[in-house]
C-alpha cells in the first residue's frame, strides 16, 4: 500500500500531546490518522498509510514502537519521534528506511497553541524538503524551532530538565522531612516565592511516570546530577561555618556566570510578580 501524500498518522494520537498535534497538522491542511491503544487501526497499519508518522508515546515506549513498524515503512516517508530523550529513539528510527526527524515540544499538551513555544528539531536523515516542510509549518505556527543533533539535545536536557526537576523534588522531599507545609508557607510568602513553590506544586501534579524517565533513562543526567550534589555540598560546607568570605566567592563567580541573562530575568520575574499581585 503506497502512503497518500497529504496524510499524517499519529501513533499515540489520543494522548494528550498526539491530540495536540492531530490539531497542528490539521491546520495546515493535513489528514490526520491515529492509532493508540484502543483504536481500531493499528500502528502497523497507520506506518503503511500515513506519509508523515508521528510517534508520540511514553519514553520507555517509543523504541519498542519504532521497532515494531520498522518493517513497515518505506524511503518516501517521514517519521519523526515527540520524546524528550533523543539518542535511543533516533538510533531506531534510523534502522528503519524512512527519512528522520526527531522533534521534542518543549512544553505541555496543556498550551492552546504553538505561538512562542520552543520545539527542538533533531533532523537526521531527511531530503531538504522534508525538514522545511515539517519545521516551516512549526514556525508558520508561532514556535521558536531549535536545531540540534541527538547527542546535543540530551545534554541540553540533561540541564534544562533533569537539573531542574532534580533540585525543584529535592527542595520538596527537603520541605516534607522537615515538615514544612506549603500551604501555610503561602501566609509568609511575597509572589515570587509564590512562584517558587509554584514550580514544585506543578511537578508534584503531574505524573511520576513522565518525571522518572526524564531523570533516569537520559544517559546525560548522572554526571549532571552528581555535580549538584557536590554544589551543595560545597555551600553547605560554606553555610555552616559561616565562611563570609567563601559564601561572596561563592555567589560572585555564580553572578558572573549568569551577568549575561539577568537583566531579562528581571524583566521576567518583575512581570510575572505583577501578574500575581494584579490577580
Amino acid at each position: 500500500m503506497k502512503p497518500d501524500a497529504n496524510t499524517v498518522g499519529i501513533i499515540g494520537g489520543r494522548g494528550e500531546m498526539g491530540r495536540f498535534f492531530r490539531d497542528v497538522f490539521e491546520r495546515e491542511g493535513y489528514r490526520v490518522i491515529v492509532s493508540g491503544r484502543t483504536t481500531t487501526l493499528s500502528s502497523r497499519d497507520l506506518a503503511q498509510q500515513a506519509r508523515i508518522v508521528v510517534v508520540s508515546v511514553p519514553i520507555r515506549d517509543t523504541v519498542a514502537v519504532i521497532n515494531d513498524i520498522a518493517p513497515f515503512l518505506s524511503g518516501g516517508q517521514i517519521l519523526c519521534d515527540l520524546t524528550s530523550i533523543k539518542q535511543g529513539a533516533m538510533e531506531a528510527m534510523l534502522a528503519t528506511p524512512a527519512q528522520v526527524i526527531g522533534l521534542h515540544p518543549m512544553f505541555g499538551p496543556g498550551v492552546s497553541s504553538l505561538e512562542g513555544q520552543t520545539v527542538v528539531a533533531v533532523p537526521a536523515r531527511c531530503m531538504p524538503a522534508a525538514g522545511d516542510e515539517l519545521m516551516g509549518m512549526l514556525s508558520r505556527q508561532g514556535a521558536r524551532v531549535t536545531v540540534a543533533t541527538a547527542a546535543e539535545h540530551d545534554r541540553m536536557m540533561a540541564v534544562i530538565q533533569g537539573l531542574m526537576h532534580f533540585s525543584t523534588l529535592v527542595v520538596a522531599e527537603t520541605m516534607r522531612e522537615i515538615g514544612a507545609a506549603p500551604d501555610v508557607l503561602l501566609r509568609y510568602q511575597s509572589p515570587i516565592y509564590q512562584i517558587e513553590t509554584g514550580i514544585i506544586g506543578r511537578i508534584l501534579g503531574q505524573d511520576a511516570g513522565l518525571y522518572g524517565p526524564i531523570l533516569q533513562d537520559n544517559p546525560e543526567v548522572r554526571e549532571v546530577v552528581t555535580a549538584f550534589s557536590a554544589a551543595a555540598a560545597r555551600l553547605q560546607e560554606i553555610v555552616c561555618t559561616h565562611d563570609t568570605d567563601g559564601f561572596a566567592t561563592f555567589f560572585e563567580e555564580n553572578a558572573a556566570f549568569f551577568a549575561p541573562v539577568i537583566p531579562a530575568s528581571m524583566k521576567t520575574t518583575n512581570r510575572l510578580i505583577q501578574g500575581l499581585v494584579e490577580k
